[in-house]
């Protein structure tokens, strides 16, 4: 009678679902299977036609659409056929998004006007709809077909507010870390899963092992690390792929007012429509709450200040509670989410003693680590394999020329023999001026003249010109290794209360052939505030004519500058691709005297002197 029942069982399967589950007596007792510390493909987890696939609705702790009801998630599973016929339990790779649902037309007006005067409130700003792609069972299929055959339960979430997951987004509010934490604890036993939205019946993760690891690129590389910083017991292990650490990193330099490679007038609150794809029955609410009180309120385009509103959304001040291993991973020509936004995090987890690797590549945003790398994480995290993964080498980065795949190990970001090497400026205004290593005789000031319209490439480029300020090295002859993040100090005047500073770091002479590279010609950049010049929390206007100095960081880089190369340092006002754009004709008075670059060397000073004299 057993017998039977069991094929009547496996019939009913077949005819429901399309998956046809042989007779326990024909099965063998498939389990994960390892090889030189990584999970391999097991032939019984391959077949897609076998998976379980199915969705639920996770209950939550917080209510952020005010509904007087807990907001569920919604969530979804796909798992080889043994976990629930064989009774096999498997760790879970888990992926949340808020994107997975679809995000608003990038129409006319969405984005902010970014041609205003700084210092005055800006225009207002078109706020379209989302029209959502709300699919059961499922959510993704991203992930599956390299982890599931590895032995591994893929776990898909929509975020708060997206697709059929209830609440609101906050894009970086605390929901965002609370609703991965919510989906980590079901799959630990800890929280409730159920069949519908409202009421249903519940759903037990009777197939998780209570191992979990996150990933993902973009916002969903934020979100593991949103989730890891609430300390969430079984998230044992995260890969953020070019993650958005900090949002006011994201939209802000030091105090300027800055766009992300891209996405020119982009702000929070346009990132908070883009993605609001929830149930258009609150949308009125949530936006009245969130975007047009919260945010309006808290992230003042005027001045660029850090202020509570940033500091909420910055995930560097929320680590403490973390306990997760983190592989980072990140591209150094990363312009949308810079490369910053992965090493301060690193650094932190390091000085926490966390198990930590950082891997970075010379191409743009995104980019996976090698996937042995991430299978060593995962197998020894997740399926717990003594792997000795947390004894390989802390640091990996792409040389110039290797693939992706080929990472170049190093004891340490930035490398152990990097020292700052001051070098002072030359000018030569409007033509091309020099860094020297010795200060020289004292030389005064030169001006530029600020236009939106001439951008950082061109300004590079020119012989010529009173809208930049640029000052290179003597010709390289051989190759120099920087790593880490140069520093500028720049002693200046505006003739105006307020003005954009952009600063980048090039090789010269250009590369403008169509092969050019990315890493060919823009070693690294940075932009800030001289109304911030004293303190990123308050700013103040500049008086005309009054000299302030103004010292920042530019993006963490490593990068081989080859021989034949100059490196110069380009000072210009506005950046066409990145800032506000004021009315031309501000002028910016540098005192060459009191200003100067502080460039990462391997090998420091006898490096630098070797490679230009």
């Amino acid at each position: 009678m057993k017998k039977q029942t069991t094929h009547l069982l496996i019939l009913c399967l077949w005819l429901a679902t399309g998956i046809f589950v042989p007779p326990l007596a024909a099965q063998s007792e498939a389990q994960p299977h390892f090889l030189d510390g990584e999970a391999q493909e097991v032939a019984a987890f391959k077949d897609p036609a076998r998976w379980v696939r199915h969705d639920l609705w996770v209950e939550t702790e917080f209510d952020s659409d005010a509904d007087g009801q807990p907001d569920r998630m919604h969530v979804s599973v796909t798992r080889p056929y043994q976990t629930e016929y064989q009774g096999l339990k498997l760790p879970v790779i888990y992926v949340s998004s808020p994107y997975f649902a679809g995000v608003a037309p990038d129409v006319d007006g969405l984005f902010w006007d970014v041609r205003h005067e700084l210092g005055s409130p800006p225009a207002s700003r078109v706020s379209p709809e989302v029209t959502p792609r709300n699919n059961r069972p499922f959510i993704s299929d991203s992930h599956i077909h390299t982890w599931v055959p590895r032995g591994y339960i893929v776990v898909h979430s929509s975020s708060p507010g997206t697709g059929l997951s209830q609440g609101a987004p906050t894009v970086g509010g605390k929901n965002e870390s609370l609703a991965p934490k919510a989906v980590i604890d079901w799959l630990c036993g800890r929280a409730k899963g159920y069949t519908q939205p409202q009421g249903g019946e519940l759903v037990k993760a009777y197939w998780s092992t209570g191992k979990v690891g996150m990933t993902g690129t973009s916002y969903n590389g934020t979100l593991p690390l949103a989730a890891a910083t609430t300390g969430v017991e079984g998230l044992e292990a995260i890969i953020p792929i070019a993650p958005n650490t900090s949002y006011y990193h994201y939209y802000r330099s030091y105090g300027l007012v800055r766009s992300p490679g891209g996405y020119l007038g982009e702000d929070i609150d346009v990132l908070y429509d883009f993605i609001h794809s929830g149930d258009p029955a609150k949308r009125a609410g949530n936006n009245s709450r969130i975007r047009d009180t919260e945010m309006k309120a808290g992230m003042d385009r005027v001045t660029g200040d850090y202020n509570d509103f940033w500091a909420g959304r910055d995930y560097l001040n929320q680590m403490e509670p973390m306990k997760a291993a983190l592989l980072m991973a990140h591209g150094f020509n990363d312009w949308n989410v810079m490369p910053e936004h992965s090493y301060r995090i690193y650094k932190k987890a390091r000085d926490m003693g966390l198990p930590a690797q950082l891997y970075y590549h010379q191409d743009g945003h995104g980019g996976p680590p090698p996937m042995r790398m991430m299978n060593r994480w995962f197998t020894r995290y997740l399926h717990g394999q003594q792997n000795g993964v947390e004894d390989d080498p802390r640091v990996w980065i792409v040389r110039e020329g290797d693939g992706q795949d080929n990472p170049t190990p190093y004891e340490a970001y930035p490398h152990p023999q990097s020292e700052p090497v001051e070098l002072f400026l030359e000018g030569a205004a409007p033509a091309i001026g020099s860094l020297q290593l010795e200060k020289p005789a004292r030389q005064g000031k030169e001006t530029l003249i600020d236009n939106f319209s001439f951008d950082g490439s061109s300004l590079a480029r020119a012989e010529l010109t009173d809208h930049r300020l640029v000052f290179v090295s003597p010709e390289l002859k051989e190759d120099l290794h920087l790593s880490g993040l140069p520093e500028v100090t720049i002693r200046l005047a505006s003739s105006k209360p307020a003005a954009n500073l952009s600063v980048w770091l090039v090789s010269l002479p250009w590369n403008e052939r169509k092969n050019a590279k990315i890493t060919d010609n823009i070693i690294t950049r940075g932009w800030a505030d001289p109304q911030n010049h004293r303190s990123l929390t308050e700013s103040e206007p500049l008086k005309p004519g009054r000299f302030y100095t103004v010292s920042f960081a530019l993006q963490p880089d490593d990068q081989l500058i080859p021989k034949g190369q100059q490196i110069g340092l380009l000072i210009f006002s506005s950046d066409k691709e990145f800032t506000l754009w004021p009315e031309p004709g501000t002028e910016l008075t540098v005192g060459l005297d009191a200003s100067s670059l502080r460039l990462p060397v391997v090998g420091g000073t006898e490096a630098y002197r070797g490679a230009t004299e």
